[in-house]
């Protein structure tokens, strides 16, 4: 096995790179894991298919790392975890469940566009407000519309919960933390139907590359999102969030093929 990996190791050196900036990405700032590295999966040839295989695959190991990672950074908020983690699932299960009767499609490009926008009040917040954090409210909802996103759209849990935690004046630091600690439960719940439908075929060597990239990098975003100042992490997390989101209008637009 080991000498087949390093015989293909130029063939899947491009997909390690693609999993570890998607997850440096995704573990410092709560999002895009997902986004970003279905894009470029495309972007080199790979049939569609196959790269949302590859990509919910690789996530379930690279949340995973995440997880541990951000709770021994102490990124983590408990009591907030708990807000969201009982929601999540049921809207991740519910997701996976109805998604053969809703075609999550319809609804998407209106949750980029709201997402969008909330991209472009984070990076006026992150460079005029000095972010001072309380404790959200709305929780329970977003937890059960980002699981039933993340399920039925192909993505959403990141982008909708943790943009609207920092709307809500939420710390990023925890938020970030605890959003992609939930996750893996989040995305394992999900994955686990998706894994026994297609059973170990779903393993490609793009799936071995994204999971590879993505494991190595989980560390260092946790780091990232702990040592990285609030301003920043708000400004950072608004412009992803607006350009990954403008990226899926203008996609749904027929402006990019």
């Amino acid at each position: 096995m080991i000498d087949a990996f390093i015989a293909n190791f130029g063939d899947i050196l491009p997909f390690i790179l693609i999993g570890f900036g998607a997850q440096m990405i995704d573990g410092a700032l709560g999002m895009a894991y997902g986004v970003i590295s279905s894009t470029l999966l495309l972007a080199l040839g790979v049939p569609p298919s196959r790269a949302s295989a590859s990509v919910h695959a690789a996530e379930t190991f690279t949340t995973g790392v995440s997880a541990i990672s951000h709770i021994l950074h102490k990124n983590v908020d408990w009591r907030l975890f708990a807000r969201l983690i009982i929601p999540g699932v049921i809207g991740g299960v519910a997701g996976a469940y109805l998604l053969s009767n809703i075609d999550g499609a319809i609804i998407k490009p209106f949750v980029q566009v709201y997402l969008a926008s909330i991209g472009v009040y984070l990076i006026w917040r992150g460079f005029h407000l000095p972010p001072k954090a309380r404790d959200p409210k709305w929780v329970a909802p977003l937890g059960l519309v980002g699981g039933f996103m993340d399920a039925t759209g192909g993505g959403g849990w990141g982008p909708v919960v943790t943009s609207n935690l920092l709307l809500q004046g939420a710390s990023p630091r925890h938020t970030i933390g605890t959003v992609n600690s939930v996750e893996f439960i989040l995305t394992l719940s999900i994955s686990i139907t998706f894994l026994f439908h297609l059973g170990w075929e779903t393993f490609t060597t793009y799936t071995v590359g994204l999971l590879i990239g993505g494991v190595v990098a989980a560390p260092f975003g946790a780091i990232l999102a702990r040592r990285v100042a609030p301003r920043v992490l708000f400004t950072a997390v608004g412009i992803i969030l607006t350009l990954t989101s403008l990226f899926g209008v203008a996609k749904w637009l027929g402006f990019i093929g």
